[in-house]
């Protein structure tokens, strides 16, 4: 049986979904198949006499023109890939299989559109690194200035806004806002028809134009109007904790449905490792802090303890720490209830942290002791007249759950260098000057303190 044979007409390389070109020494077309108008968006007649270079984006042009000498030092090339930008100003990346004709002087090649490709790769590169990111930075803002960093790879976000929304309060709060007119807001409650507010209702994203209608946020725009505005909803499991927003201005990119679709998919993501750096906070705030009094405990104190007392060998300088226990606080749980002892406590921790410096540290380190480090003392009397301070803000009467109640604290003072020079030694010192103290009170009164 005799085989049919099929000779292809002159328009049969058209009809290939890749686009074949042939290019000049100088890089200049000089045939494009009719593919070529589905990947580049120029029609072949338009591409011919063209410089390849001038349409490949800049940060691949010197890896191509080692490639280039590669394939006409007699090498042909099977995958390689690099990108141009298309008529419409989009990107497209392509993959190229190309040799050089020595007869013809021209370098031919097809070119495969695999744009797609390595958006996805892209995707899931970008989702790894947010997984990534949230497992290695220790706040909050460091992980969204990467998140920033990671949804720039994806498309234009110069300016880059997080949202965060707290149920209990009703306040939206912004922890990170790049913006390049806009300043960072305050946190403040969500009006009706802004674009947080919007998406925070909704849970939904929303693209906005100039020519949609949209009130803008209170008080923080100050330069021209955004020409898009592209936000999303951060949703976890706990519901939708916030909004990210992007937005661009006069002159620049314009997003569209595909970007939202993009932003929206990746967006569970950063809520996600949002929400874990947040939980991680917590937890560390719960080991840290004791949650009565919302004062450092004995474990924070003695880390500061310790970094203070270094910082003060270094620069020749002097700190003290003051030793306080409440007189006869026990009578008070035992004949009122713990719960009046809590507010004690709770007012107790609010007096002393009125008494000193921003700089200096207070600390409950268990039951009715706490601990006042002062840093950068210049000289000893300093800390006594913090003591003093603090004796008489105790000294006046606690209104507490229709009680009042008189109570004040026996203080015992270490100095550095003189009492100590490591942390266990400077609070020994403390602690037994605060029970001299009390025990003084003793036999003077001639009752228990």
């Amino acid at each position: 049986m005799r085989k049919k044979t099929y000779t292809p007409d002159a328009n049969f390389i058209d009809l290939l979904i890749d686009a074949v070109f042939a290019v000049d020494i100088d890089a200049r077309v000089v045939f494009a198949s009719a593919a070529c108008e589905r990947i580049f968006g120029y029609t072949p007649e338009e591409m011919v006499g063209m410089n390849m270079f001038d349409i490949m984006l800049p940060e691949d042009r010197e890896r191509t023109r080692q490639s280039v000498g590669e394939i006409m030092a007699g090498h042909p090339q099977l995958h390689f890939e690099n990108r141009y930008l298309r008529k419409d100003g989009q990107i497209v990346h392509l993959m190229w299989a190309t040799r050089w004709s020595p007869t013809d002087q021209v370098r031919i090649g097809v070119a495969r559109d695999i744009t797609e490709r390595k958006h996805a790769e892209s995707i899931q590169t970008s989702l790894y690194a947010i997984s990534e990111a949230s497992q290695g930075v220790e706040d909050l803002l460091t992980l969204i200035r990467r998140i920033h960093q990671i949804v720039g790879t994806l498309l234009p976000a110069d300016n880059f806004s997080v949202a965060l929304y707290d149920k209990s309060t009703g306040l939206l709060s912004f922890p990170y806002h790049a913006d390049k007119y806009d300043r960072k807001p305050d946190p403040y409650e969500p009006m009706a028809g802004t674009l947080y507010a919007r998406i925070l209702q909704s849970g939904q994203p929303l693209l906005l134009s100039p020519a949609t209608e949209t009130t803008d946020e209170p008080g923080i725009h100050v330069g021209p109007k955004p020409l898009c505005q592209l936000g999303v909803p951060l949703k976890s499991h706990h519901g939708t904790i916030g909004v990210l927003v992007l937005k661009s201005y006069p002159g620049g990119v314009r997003y569209n449905q595909k970007d939202q679709e993009l932003l929206q998919f990746i967006s569970t993501q950063i809520a996600t490792a949002i929400e874990g750096q947040r939980m991680q906070a917590r937890l560390q705030h719960m080991a840290q802090y004791d949650q009565l009094t919302g004062l450092p405990n004995r474990g924070l104190l003695y880390d500061r303890l310790k970094t203070a007392l270094s910082m003060a060998r270094r620069e020749h300088e002097r700190l003290s720490v003051l030793y306080l226990d409440l007189d006869r606080f026990k009578p008070v749980n035992d004949t009122l209830g713990h719960s009046v002892g809590d507010l004690l406590l709770q007012e107790v921790a609010s007096r002393l942290k009125r008494c000193v410096r921003e700089s200096d540290t207070v600390a409950r380190i268990g039951g009715d002791e706490f601990v006042v480090l002062l840093q950068r003392v210049l000289e000893p009397g300093q800390a006594a007249v913090v003591a003093a301070k603090i004796h008489d803000a105790m000294s006046r009467p606690f209104t507490l759950d229709g009680h009042t109640l008189s109570i004040v604290p026996s203080i015992g003072i270490a100095h550095y260098p003189e009492h100590g020079e490591t942390a266990q030694q400077m609070l020994k010192h403390a602690d037994q000057a605060m029970y001299q103290a009390k025990h003084e009170k003793k036999l003077k009164t001639g009752s228990e303190v």
